[in-house]
């Protein structure tokens, strides 16, 4: 096991000591997802070390997804990172339930509008027929994880605007009130950064990278259903596939 202590007669560098000592309080459970990590100050005066070191070591740990900051409240350690499959289509929340998370769904905006150029030909629908636009802050116990923007054909779900999106999984209502099943997709995945009012929602700096997703689904008939856009925290999602001959 690391020392609990900076040791000033060691080769390796302060900072790599402090990293290790830090980092095994975290894989050790000493420090569980959730909990606020001592303030700089602290940290400066336990391991008597410079305030660029301490900032130096928490930076690493950020970046590797061990805690995250929230501004004006202070640094936390994160859920390990979670795997998202892209063979297959599946709910967030039900993603969240088979993970052991408690998932939470906050609506940001749910409307009807005219299909943008852009869309319309990944619909293949008319340019300004009418588009359900659903986007939702996606949480796992608590903490911002994405944000989901849905775009549906109207036609193909009228007054689905009625339900409540915070409380009923879109996949179940399109299912159940209108018959219409997701069973095949085609999809992109790129890296981004940090735009518009996404630093607030998720409470990640500006700087903050994303994975972000876009995705076409299609009905059990063949027909395109959904648009989707999604903005993952890039610190909380790792994208994975399986790969055979």
């Amino acid at each position: 096991m690391f020392p609990d202590s900076i040791n000033k007669l060691s080769k390796l560098p302060y900072y790599q000591q402090l990293y290790e000592i830090l980092r095994q309080k975290i894989i050790l459970g000493d420090w569980v997802p959730g909990d606020m990590i001592p303030p700089e100050s602290v940290l400066i005066e336990t391991y008597q070390v410079s305030r660029n070191t301490v900032r130096q070591v928490l930076d690493i740990l950020v970046n590797e997804g061990y805690i995250y900051r929230q501004r004006g409240k202070g640094t936390y350690i994160a859920h390990p990172t979670l795997e998202q499959t892209t063979s297959r289509i599946i709910s967030f929340t039900e993603d969240m339930h088979q993970r052991g998370f408690i998932p939470g769904t906050n609506v940001l905006d749910a409307a009807v509008i005219p299909t943008p150029e852009d869309i319309a030909g990944q619909l293949q629908i008319p340019l300004g027929e009418e588009l359900v636009k659903i986007k939702r802050l996606r949480l796992a116990d608590g903490e911002p994880m994405s944000v989901e923007e849905s775009y549906l054909v109207h036609r193909n779900c009228p007054n689905i605007l009625d339900h409540n999106f915070a409380e009923e999984p879109l996949r179940q209502i399109l299912e159940k009130d209108y018959g219409i099943r997701l069973v095949s997709a085609k999809q992109v995945i790129k890296a981004i950064q940090t735009s518009g009012n996404l630093t607030d929602e998720l409470k990640i700096s500006k700087q903050a990278a994303l994975l972000f997703l876009e995705r076409v689904s299609f009905s059990q008939n063949g027909f395109p259903v959904e648009f989707l856009r999604i903005f993952y925290r890039a610190d909380r999602y790792t994208l994975y596939n399986e790969l055979h001959d």
